[in-house]
């Protein structure tokens, strides 16, 4: 591994975000592909902090440092990106659903997923079933990843996926939920296409159920 992209893994991993910024701006200075960066620095990175997060010696902290680390130096790397026409794996919109206005887990899964290569549309908090469907209408997006962390607001999830099947939009996008009161059974019964317990699984099952569009 080169030695610049090295330091942009390792600094990723220890959370020093103005580090990893100068040394996206080194590498790229230094003619190292823009994909080679995102590729070998950042994404084998994230995936990293991930595996680290599941095995229990990274923490949301941790987890969060890490990722704004990241972000930082993607913010570097993504006019260079889009001058190589480097396509995204897929592009999501994420938000939390009608009525609830947690934003940590939702923020936490959309950098989580752009730092394995996704095309992130953040929707915010207090998602209307509509705003839902605007976005798989208009920004064209792959997958949704609803987020919920109030059990008074899970119904809404419901509501949004029936809203998209009412609009006859269901089997053209994925649907990932998620939110500390949610559950595999729970995301059964309402017809997700998965559930993600955390921001790193979310980023593994978000693969899995998006592996066909560059296949």
């Amino acid at each position: 591994m080169d030695t610049l992209i090295k330091s942009i893994y390792d600094n990723i991993l220890e959370g020093q975000q103005k580090v990893v910024e100068a040394k996206t701006q080194e590498a790229l200075n230094s003619g190292i592909p823009p994909k080679v960066i995102l590729d070998e620095g950042m994404v084998a990175a994230m995936a990293e902090v991930g595996r680290l997060f599941e095995t229990g010696e990274y923490f949301v902290p941790e987890m969060m440092v890490a990722a704004r680390a990241m972000k930082a130096g993607l913010a570097l790397l993504k006019p260079q990106l889009v001058k190589a026409n480097v396509k995204s794996l897929g592009k999501v919109g994420i938000g939390t659903v009608q009525g609830d206005l947690h934003d940590i887990g939702k923020n936490l899964v959309g950098i989580m997923l752009e730092g394995a290569g996704y095309e992130i549309l953040d929707l915010g908090t207090d998602v209307s079933p509509e705003k839902f469907i605007q976005a798989v209408k208009t920004d064209k997006v792959d997958a949704l990843a609803l987020s919920a962390l109030l059990t008074t607001t899970m119904p809404n999830m419901i509501s949004t996926i029936t809203a998209l099947e009412q609009a006859g939009l269901r089997k053209q996008v994925k649907v990932l939920i998620g939110g500390a009161p949610i559950t595999e059974e729970y995301a059964r019964q309402i017809g997700a296409d998965g559930y993600a317990p955390d921001a790193s699984r979310a980023v593994t099952i978000a693969k899995g159920l998006l592996a066909k569009i560059n296949a």
